[in-house]
């Protein structure tokens, strides 16, 4: 048990240590700019000087878009081992597959009929 935690332990130094190099290399080189000027402060755009404002407001349909098409990913991440594994489960095990399978269908239509699914 106490060898566990002197790997992990090893392994946090190592981060550590790597951490602490990658940072201070470039500062005890010099590799940093040293002069700051307007032209190297702006953000960069595809080559081109931005314009317009920077905090532009985004509509909230698009983050629930997002989190829709991520949760329905992740559960089917879910899924993929138990087609897999289909024939060698028992019955419990496919009844809890197709109950699964059913609070996603409920929870697809549900999103449907709110309209988080249309792209604006």
């Amino acid at each position: 048990m106490l060898e566990q935690f002197t790997f992990v332990g090893f392994l946090f130094l190592v981060a550590l240590f790597l951490g602490l190099f990658m940072f201070g290399v470039p500062w005890l080189l010099r590799l940093r700019p040293r002069k700051s000027s307007s032209y190297k402060s702006d953000p960069y755009e595809c080559g081109l000087r931005p314009h317009g404002e920077a905090w532009v407001q985004f509509k909230a349909q698009y983050y629930i878009f997002a989190l829709v098409f991520l949760v329905f990913d992740v559960e089917a991440v879910f899924l993929f081992p138990w087609a897999l594994a289909y024939h060698h489960l028992a019955f419990y095990a496919v009844l809890e597959g197709v109950i699964f399978i059913l609070l996603l269908t409920a929870a697809l239509i549900y999103v449907w009929r709110k309209g988080a699914l249309e792209w604006m």
